[in-house]
C-alpha cells in the first residue's frame, strides 16, 4: 500500500487545527490562527515521524502526553498550571469526540486500504472523509455546548441571599428577576422581596402577623428598634396598580452567585405576605439592577470564585 507523506501531513494538520479551534469555541475566546497553525504543524510532524521512523519511543504514552501539552501550550499559552490542566483535559475530550466520529465513519465506509502504525490510522481513504468527520464532531460539540449553556443560563437565574438582623441570620434561594425594579422611594435603595415565613427567625411574630395594620400606622406594642427599621415600599403589579409593601432595613445582606460573594451595603427587605412560587424553588426576588451596580461603593466584593 502506497502512502503519501503530504496526505498524512494534510490530514493531521486539518484535524489538529479543527480540534484546537473547537477549544476556542468551548472557552469563548478568539484564537490566534498562527498559533493554532504552529501547534497543528507540531502534531503533523509527530504523525510523520511515527509513520516513517520505526522507533518504539514515538508510540509511548509519555511522548504523546508531552506532545499534547506542547500543542496546547503553543496554541493558547496558559498562564498557570491550573489553566494548562483544564485546557489539556478539554483538548483530550474534544479529541475523543472526534476520534469516536472517525471510528464511526470508518465502520460505515469500511475502507480496504488502512493500517495502524505508531498509534495512527493511516490509509488511502480520501482526505474529504477526514474533513467530514471533523465537521460532524465540531457540530456535535456545538450542539452539546448550546444545550449545556442553556442549562447554565437557567442556573444563573438564581442566587443565595443571606440576611442578618440582630446577629440572627437566614439564607434563602432567590430568583434574579429582571422585572423587580423596586426601590425605597426616599433613598433609592434596592428592595429584595422575601416571603414572610422565611423571615420568622429574624423578625418578631407580632410584626409578621400585623403587616397590614403596621402599614396603616398602627405600631402598638412593636419594639422601637424595629419601628426604626420600617420602610414603606410602593409597588405596582398585575391586578394591583398602587400597592404598598412593608420593608425592613437589615444589618447586613450578602449575595452569593456562582461567580462571587458580595455584601450589599444599602438594601431593604420587602416582606411578602404569601408564597412567591408554588414549587418552593426560591423564596425571594432580587432585581438585576443590584448586580449592574456591583462596582459602586454600595457593594463590597468579599470573594471572587475561581472556576
Amino acid at each position: 500500500m502506497t502512502i503519501y507523506i503530504d496526505i498524512v501531513i494534510a490530514e493531521n494538520l486539518c484535524m489538529n487545527y479543527i480540534i484546537l479551534y473547537t477549544m476556542a469555541i468551548v472557552y469563548k475566546i478568539k484564537p490566534q490562527k498562527i498559533k493554532l497553525l504552529s501547534s497543528s504543524a507540531i502534531g503533523s510532524v509527530y504523525a510523520v515521524l511515527a509513520y516513517t521512523q520505526d522507533i518504539e519511543a514515538y508510540s509511548t504514552m509519555l511522548l504523546k502526553v508531552l506532545l499534547s501539552i506542547s500543542m496546547v501550550y503553543i496554541a493558547y499559552s496558559p498562564k498557570d498550571i491550573w489553566h494548562l490542566i483544564k485546557q489539556l483535559i478539554t483538548f483530550y475530550l474534544i479529541s475523543f469526540v472526534f476520534g469516536g466520529v472517525a471510528f464511526a465513519m470508518l465502520y460505515f465506509i469500511q475502507p480496504q486500504n488502512i493500517m495502524v502504525k505508531g498509534g495512527l490510522y493511516i490509509g488511502t481513504y480520501p482526505i474529504k472523509i477526514v474533513c467530514i468527520g471533523a465537521i460532524i464532531g465540531f457540530v456535535l460539540i456545538k450542539i452539546t455546548l448550546k444545550l449545556i449553556n442553556g442549562k447554565l443560563a437557567k442556573d444563573k437565574l438564581f442566587c443565595k441571599v443571606k440576611v442578618v438582623i440582630n446577629n440572627n441570620e437566614i439564607e434563602i434561594n432567590s430568583l434574579i428577576d429582571t422585572g423587580n425594579m423596586l426601590k425605597e422611594p426616599i433613598t433609592g435603595a434596592p428592595v429584595i422581596v422575601i416571603e414572610k415565613n422565611c423571615l420568622e427567625p429574624l423578625i418578631p411574630e407580632m410584626v409578621l402577623n400585623n403587616l397590614d395594620s403596621i402599614m396603616k400606622g398602627n405600631h402598638t406594642d412593636i419594639p422601637t428598634e424595629y419601628i426604626q427599621r420600617f420602610r414603606a415600599i410602593p409597588f405596582s403589579s398585575l391586578g394591583k396598580q398602587n400597592g404598598m409593601l412593608l420593608g425592613i432595613k437589615p444589618d447586613k445582606i450578602y449575595i452569593e452567585t456562582e461567580d462571587e460573594l458580595i455584601q450589599v451595603q444599602d438594601a431593604i427587605i420587602g416582606i411578602y405576605n404569601g408564597y412567591i412560587t408554588k414549587n418552593g424553588l426560591y423564596s425571594g426576588l432580587i432585581g438585576i439592577d443590584i448586580f449592574e451596580r456591583r462596582n459602586s461603593n454600595e457593594f463590597v466584593r468579599i470573594a471572587e470564585k475561581q472556576h
